[in-house]
């Protein structure tokens, strides 16, 4: 949600594979002591999730949503300025979420036309502030954001405040702390916000920023909601202590302002949690698997291609799903005997993947280190699975809690590709 014009140059760093961290800028330059506000998006997964996932096309995602949940909201910033809420609601939005703070000293410009506009509209609406841990303590950024809007009532049209903690667009990637302090301040934040309001926020969040800077912690999830951004097609897999998500913010432009999202139940699940606790239903089987199809483009485009090679399929690997990865895919599906639409779910994904480990060479080693990049691991992606190969996967293994042998099989190839 925090997409800087700082930010917005490190997503196509991501996409080119200067950087291994999508949306954190890193700079030797201290934090600016005021946020770039007036032009930038600041909740701003918008980057960090389309360049991790690599599989969302231009305006809109290029997935069929993998829950039933199908009832559409949109996040913004005061980067969407003098917004129509009336040509939103009448385009579908049933929610929106508005930021109103971030760090200790900022306050939106257009958060009052945003949160009260929407509601006019018969939208559902809530406030999120964009977390700064370097600046000061979870407690008393959680009174500052209640203080500036971010409060809540039980009066049916307003939804728990937002705690938008990712990316740092000003510094270090974890804001100088480590696991363990990230956390407690997540918790502080947390337990601060129950306090005044009664009710806990909802964690907005990346996968690999929650697993990255809280070391997958379990614990936010005991009690808070999430909203997980990701751009693969696919809201899971989900950071640990969460066997659901409540909202996913699947792209970054479409047909709202700002980013889309989703809800995952319908209208009447969307008031009871706008009064109170509300338990999402689970994802489907599988469907840690991303849905991609013609016009996505990034790494998990590049994957299939490679994978594509793999099998005798040749297509140009360039990231992008045009007409010619589409005829592969469909003649791969034909040969295979799956259902041949040109995209790639579940099924077509688990049966291109190849299990590869040390000394295989070829397209689908590189397909594997290609992945391992995109999540931050360095290695050469030359198609050759050699020692700096074999600990990259070791890491990542690791990182996600799997067994850690060294080994692209079934649920490696599915954690790198989500």
């Amino acid at each position: 949600m925090h997409r800087t014009l700082a930010a917005a140059a490190v997503g196509l760093a991501v996409l080119t594979g200067l950087t291994a961290v999508p949306h954190a800028v890193a700079s030797a330059a201290p934090a600016p002591s005021r946020p770039w506000h007036e032009d930038a998006d600041h909740m701003g997964s918008g980057a960090a999730a389309r360049s991790r996932a690599g599989a969302v096309p231009d305006p809109g995602p290029a997935a069929v949503p993998d829950s039933s949940g199908t009832l559409k909201g949109l996040d913004v910033s005061a980067y969407q300025a003098n917004i129509n809420w009336a040509s939103v609601a009448s385009q579908g939005a049933s929610f929106a979420y508005a930021k109103a703070t971030e760090g200790v000293d900022y306050t939106s410009s257009q958060f009052s036309q945003q949160y009260n506009g929407s509601a006019a509209a018969g939208l559902i609406r809530g406030a999120y502030h964009f977390a700064l841990p370097d600046v000061s303590s979870g407690s008393v950024q959680a009174d500052y954001f209640v203080a500036h809007g971010g409060g809540w009532s039980d009066d049916g049209k307003t939804l728990p405040g937002a705690l938008d903690i990712e990316y740092n667009p000003y510094g270090s990637t974890c804001y100088g702390l480590g696991p363990s302090a990230m956390v407690s301040w997540i918790t502080a934040f947390s337990t601060e916000y129950h306090s005044r309001t009664g009710r806990y926020p909802i964690v907005y969040s990346t996968r690999d920023w929650w697993s990255t800077c809280t070391g997958n912690s379990a614990a936010p999830g005991q009690h808070d909601p999430l909203w997980i951004a990701n751009y693969g097609g696919s809201a899971t897999p989900l950071p640990a202590g969460w066997t659901t998500w409540t909202i996913w913010q699947n792209a970054s432009s479409g047909t709202f302002p700002g980013d889309q999202d989703l809800f995952n139940g319908g209208l009447a699940d969307l008031r009871t949690f706008a009064h109170g606790t509300y338990t999402p239903p689970p994802p489907p089987s599988g469907g840690g698997w991303p849905v991609v199809s013609q016009d996505a483009t990034g790494h998990s485009v590049t994957a299939i291609q490679y994978l594509l090679d793999a099998h005798g399929r040749s297509v140009t690997v360039d990231g992008d799903f045009g007409p010619a990865t589409r005829s592969a895919v469909i003649a791969f599906q034909t040969a295979e005997g799956l259902t041949a639409d040109g995209i790639v779910g579940p099924n077509t994904w688990q049966a291109l993947i190849v299990t590869v480990g040390q000394g295989d060479s070829g397209p689908a080693v590189k397909a594997a280190q290609d992945e391992l990049t995109a999540h931050g691991r360095s290695v050469t992606v030359d198609g050759d699975f050699g020692p700096a190969t074999r600990s990259a996967v070791i890491a990542f293994q690791t990182a996600e809690g799997l067994t850690a042998d060294g080994i692209v099989g079934p649920n490696t190839w599915q954690q790198l590709v989500s």
